[in-house]
């Protein structure tokens, strides 16, 4: 099996409905993702899957993220823009995207260099 993995950033403010402590004021964060993709086979180039492809599709994703302030944009309207609703949120963005025995692994977003969430489906 191999996974083929590429990074994107989008800067963007936020805050937490009912946390109950500082990260309900609203705040930014550089927001890295990382968005992983996986296949048994390579294609007749020897490649996984294409980074500038991968890359691509990512950054179509986040561009709409970009500065600006997540509770503001569904689905963050409506839901906490926690980590974890981002990084499910952007894998649903970019799940049907692939196709030809490639599919999309997990996604990570870092809200700090110290702190990150993976969401993986199971």
């Amino acid at each position: 099996m191999y996974q083929v993995s590429v990074e994107g950033h989008f800067d963007a403010a936020h805050y937490l409905r009912d946390y109950g402590g500082k990260c309900e004021n609203i705040h930014g964060h550089r927001f890295k993702v990382v968005v992983s993709l996986k296949t048994a086979k390579l294609n007749e180039t020897g490649l996984a899957y294409d980074f500038v492809e991968l890359k691509r599709h990512l950054g179509e994703v986040l561009d709409r993220f970009d500065h600006i302030s997540l509770n503001d944009v569904p689905p963050f309207d409506k839901i906490n823009p926690s980590s974890e609703n981002i990084a499910v949120t952007i894998y649903d963005q970019l799940k049907g995207r692939f196709s030809g025995g490639v599919s999309l692994s997990s996604i990570e977003v870092w809200e700090s260099p110290q702190s990150c969430v993976t969401y993986r489906p199971e």
